[in-house]
């Protein structure tokens, strides 16, 4: 496989994988391509690249701003922005879990923290949703608090085992 097919490949593939971490195709697309990149790209370089619009490009670049995984950077001499993303994979992706339980876990927790709250009637269905959106709440708080911890330091033992397990 030559160079130009592999990379089209990977920037395919990892923009099919994008809405598994909750994010677009265009937007894991342009991520892909920057992190394989091997100096920061203009928003022309991945137009051009990805063949996309320019609003669609602003757009997704603005997110994964937002979602801290590109930033932008100077480069002497030139007036366009340029961007670049995290190189280290495992730093990766603990951004990309940390930002996941911001947005799509906590919410959940806020849920499900109102629903088992709610008045017990003393009906069988009143106690079976509080007793089961309870167990629900404890669990996915237990498994936020070990994500956070796991994405709160850096590279540690644990981060490296868990991470092979995976492998």
């Amino acid at each position: 496989m030559e160079y130009q097919e592999a990379k089209e490949k990977f920037i395919s593939t990892w923009g099919s994988l994008g809405s598994l971490w909750g994010i677009n195709k265009a937007m894991a697309q342009i991520q892909a391509l920057l992190f394989i990149s091997t100096s920061p790209l203009s928003m022309e370089d991945i137009m051009g690249e990805l063949k996309i619009s320019r609003g669609n490009t602003s757009m997704n670049l603005r997110q994964l701003m937002d979602w801290g995984i590109v930033t932008k950077v100077l480069v002497s001499g030139e007036r366009k922005e340029f961007f670049t993303t995290e190189k280290d994979v495992q730093e990766l992706a603990r951004v990309i879990a940390k930002e996941r339980s911001r947005r799509e876990i906590r919410p959940v927790i806020k849920v499900l923290d109102e629903v088992s709250t709610i008045q017990d009637d003393g009906s069988e269905k009143t106690k079976e949703l509080i007793k089961q959106t309870k167990a629900l709440n404890q669990l996915t708080q237990d498994l936020d608090t070990l994500m956070n911890k796991m994405v709160n330091q850096k590279h540690n033992w644990l981060t490296k085992s868990v991470l092979k397990l995976m492998k």
